[in-house]
């Protein structure tokens, strides 16, 4: 959860300390392990997360003691997918796919030119003043 930890949203018009929590998190199913689901409910953010599999069956097999499943929103996990393909598009470019740059710092810089080449793209006519 040290990502978590890293957020730091600025407030309208600049003044004030930063927010630290998160409105949402809607993650994969790789990250809906009970000590995360524990994690996020302690810090007061509501997550979309969907079960796996296996803990669907866990629940089932154990019936009324399996517990009660968590709240998941469909419709907000299925928009999920736009950030998804956001970052298949930043793959496309080798050296953030790869990650030639080890330092941390030029590694964000490659994302961020690659992030500039994306909206060019996608925005040509905004491209020349």
């Amino acid at each position: 959860m040290t990502l978590i930890d890293a957020v730091s949203v600025a407030r309208p018009g600049g003044r004030g300390r930063p927010r630290k929590r998160l409105d949402h998190l809607t993650a994969d199913k790789a990250y809906g392990s009970r000590a995360n689901r524990r994690s996020l409910r302690s810090r007061r953010i509501p997550h979309t997360i969907p079960e796996r599999d296996d803990v669907l069956a866990g629940r089932a097999r154990r019936g009324a003691r399996g517990g009660r499943p968590p709240i998941f929103n469909p419709d907000r996990y299925r928009d999920r997918n736009q950030i998804e393909r956001a970052f298949n598009r930043l793959k496309q470019f080798r050296a953030v796919a790869t990650r030639y740059d080890k330092l941390r710092d030029r590694y964000h810089a490659t994302v961020t030119i690659a992030s500039i080449i994306i909206w060019l793209r996608a925005n040509p006519d905004r491209a020349h003043p």
